[in-house]
């Protein structure tokens, strides 16, 4: 965890416009803003969000016999390993950090900072495990040093270190034999028969990096590893990840000037990206093997997936991302034999865990190319033959497949906002007699290998959050043991529907629990607004700090409009070429419409606030719409985006060069001279994800324009801002900002 010591306000000047304060006077405050307690939000950033003390990483024997999982206190953050037992609900800590540590701090290296930034991990201790296949073996690591725990003796062994530097990136071979890590840039491997690491890839650099993920991999395409095992374990694929064409960052601690600043390969968009070969090497050693593919045409290694005793599969994008190709890899040699090839008009989204060998050699495929999300069963040489299941209610992704049954475990629903879990054949037509989960809300699962046990964690629309044990029958064995704090209250939601031109969209509204009817409340809108991603769940928990902001005397709304997935390829499309037209326009219309529906909002006192890209649709809402936004918080905001990755940038606007019209109209300081209402910009000094230049370039443009603004920057934090107290005073902040500029409840 990063420590901070100053919290810095870097500019404090204020603008209320005047049409803004009519508004005001038409609805006016009964009373001054009171005091803020802010003790909910200390709790609520001290338990992480009350999950703190919930099992987590869970994994299950593949005989179903035990369950593992990582687990820290209800107010630390340091995680332990545990395992029950299902046949007597017995728990035991198989390892401690503390133990491993010995009394030191945790060690990380610049990579694994980089590492754990990427997956948005901000807890310590034991933070990951690998699993035998045969399940008697745990493997994890600390510090960058890895070990080795033995189920059933309960015997932790040190595996060696070497002088090429500290482990990371651990995993075992499939025959269990062997782990496999990063050390420095190079792949190496320790055989656990005699504890002797060796390099089995040399001369590794931070430009020319062997077994690595470059940045837009870790970050966009979910694929955070750069070498994987081959099934019968006598090979490995590995990334060879050329760097030295991608533009340079540089970020440096302001508040320590004599350090010097830390450089990274940053390819923002239009920009070189890192050319990625992908070779194949004998466990033994020896000469590397190049896979050969269109690398022009397909640059992108967007996944690369091996199971035990199946065929190793490569999925390559082009930079469009309009086009790709599955080919099967033969580790022996490196030769690729296509599979299937897709194309799309706008972009293709990618699968990670995708595909799935069945045992007669089939394998199972997500596509949407028919228009519409769906699971396919194709031969082994890649050819269609059927949708799994025929008839279903929207289909989201495969959870597990029942090696013993050979039927499949899919979530699926008839909304975005909830989901259910259901159990499906190769032949399955109507779903609804076979769902496996109950009750308003989000299920995920994870199943044994056999299939014999499995854990529903559900989150619920009456607040409730359950980690069950079940049978393959369903019947309930236990709950795994949490002993995360239980929130003081149920946030205060109400679910409902707004159709604006013939398309439905999902709302979430939190008021306050003290709400009064006879009141006009000030309406803030909590958004993504993004791609990727949805905010509107059925998870009531998810609403907890809306709800505390809606305490303070708003009404606290939420939507997702065109744009955002599970809604089909036609509505997530919409924003193709430009970001922020489409969804925008949906955001504005659905919160009229609901200042309309509701006489309690006031439609002329409306706030929105988010992050990143809730960031950047914050400071557009009120540069383009102040006819409807009235004050915006946006956090660690994309303002330019020539300035973000190019992966996830080009996907949705293509190559800068090819539509610069859609880049400037989706440029905020484009409308810097337009800004008309309150803003108050927020963002990390450190951030490597939105580097800090965004809020500066924006920060500029309206210094220029000669328009007032706040801006809060928050000192060496990056694109997470875990620290509690500064989590408090982030939203204490953010609440006083509304309060002061949109005021509080009035009479009508």
């Amino acid at each position: 965890m990063r420590k901070v010591s100053l919290f810095a306000l870097m500019s404090c000047t204020l603008f209320v416009p005047a049409c803004s304060q009519s508004a005001h006077q038409r609805t006016s405050p009964d009373t001054k803003p009171s005091a803020i307690d802010t003790t909910f939000l200390r709790d609520l950033a001290e338990t992480r969000n009350f999950s703190a003390g919930r099992p987590s990483r869970i994994q299950l024997t593949p005989d179903g016999a035990e369950v593992l999982f990582l687990r820290c206190g209800p107010r630390d953050v340091v995680q332990n390993l545990y395992e029950l037992k299902v046949a007597d609900q017995s728990v035991r800590c198989l390892l401690k950090a503390e133990d491993l540590l010995a009394g030191k701090e945790e060690s990380l290296t610049a990579e694994e900072k980089a590492a754990r930034e990427r997956t948005r991990e901000t807890r310590t201790g034991i933070t990951w495990y690998d699993l035998s296949e045969d399940g008697r073996q745990i493997l994890t690591g600390l510090s960058g040093r890895l070990y080795t725990i033995d189920r059933v003796s309960g015997k932790i062994t040190a595996l060696s270190q070497s002088a090429a530097g500290p482990a990371r990136d651990a995993r075992f071979s499939f025959d269990g034999k062997f782990v496999a890590c990063i050390r420095g840039y190079d792949v190496h491997v320790i055989d656990l028969a005699t504890n002797e690491d060796r390099a089995l890839t040399t001369g590794g650099t931070q430009d020319l990096a062997h077994g690595v993920a470059e940045f837009v991999a870790a970050e966009e395409m979910d694929r955070r590893t750069g070498y994987w095992w081959s099934g019968d374990s006598k090979f490995i694929a590995y990334t060879e990840v050329d760097h030295r064409d991608v533009p340079m960052r540089y970020i440096a601690d302001a508040t320590h000037p004599e350090v010097e600043p830390s450089g990274w390969r940053y390819p923002n968009a239009g920009a070189n990206n890192a050319i990625v070969r992908l070779g194949v090497i004998p466990l033994a050693g020896g000469e590397t093997n190049w896979a050969d593919w269109n690398r022009d045409e397909l640059p992108y290694l967007a996944t690369v997936r091996s199971e035990k005793d199946s065929p190793m599969t490569v999925y390559v994008q082009s930079r469009d991302q309009q086009s790709a190709v599955l080919c099967r890899l033969d580790p022996a040699t490196a030769e690729l034999s296509e599979l299937l090839a897709e194309k799309d008009a706008a972009w293709i989204n990618i699968e990670p865990g995708m595909p799935r060998w069945l045992k007669d050699s089939t394998f199972l495929w997500i596509s949407e190319v028919s228009g519409e999300k769906q699971l396919e069963l194709r031969a082994a040489d890649g050819a269609k033959m059927r949708i799994i299941p025929a008839e279903s209610e929207r289909f989201e992704g495969l959870v597990a497949i029942d090696q013993t049954t050979g039927e499949f475990i899919i979530r699926a629903g008839a909304w975005p906002s909830e989901s259910h879990l259901y159990r499906v054949g190769h032949t399955a037509g109507n779903l609804r007699g076979a769902r496996l989960s109950e009750g308003r809300g989000e299920h995920s699962a994870v199943f044994s290998k056999n299939g014999d046990t499995w854990v529903q964690s559900s989150a619920l629309a009456d607040g409730r959050e359950t980690q069950t044990l079940r049978r393959r029958d369903g019947a309930v064995l236990g709950e795994l043991p949490s002993v995360a704090e239980k929130p003081p209250f149920v946030p205060n939601t109400e679910w409902t529907r707004v159709t604006i031109h013939d398309r439905e969209h999902e709302v979430a509204i939190q008021r306050p629990r003290d709400f009064k009817p006879s009141r006009k409340y000030p309406v803030i809108e909590s958004v993504y607004g993004g791609p990727g991603s949805n905010v509107v769940t059925t998870a009531n928990r998810h609403y907890l700090r809306n709800q505390w902001i809606a305490d303070q005397g708003f009404i606290v709304v939420q939507t997702d409009a065109r744009g955002t997935p599970d809604r089909g390829p036609e509505w997530e499309r919409a924003i193709h070429g430009n970001l922020i037209e489409a969804p925008l326009a949906d955001h504005a219309a659905i919160v009229q419409a609901l200042c309309k529906k509701y006489s309690e909002m006031d439609g002329s006192r409306v706030g929105i606030y988010g992050w990143s890209f809730g960031g950047y649709f914050s400071t557009m809402a009120v540069l383009k719409r102040p006819d409807v936004y009235h004050a915006a918080v946006a956090g660690a905001p994309v303002i330019d985006w020539r300035d973000y990755d190019t992966h996830y940038t080009e996907r949705y606007m293509g190559l800068p060069s090819e539509n610069a019209d859609g880049y400037r109209a989706c440029d905020a300081t484009t409308y810097a001279a337009d800004l008309s209402r309150p803003l108050l910009l927020i963002h990390g000094t450190t951030d490597d994800n939105v580097y800090f230049q965004h809020s500066l370039k924006m920060s500029d443009a309206l210094y220029r324009a000669g328009k007032d603004f706040e801006f809060l920057a928050l000192t060496g934090f990056t694109h997470m801002v875990p620290d509690p107290l500064v989590t408090t005073r982030l939203y204490e902040r953010i609440v006083r900002f509304f309060q002061k500029n949109l005021g509080g409840p009035a009479r009508r």
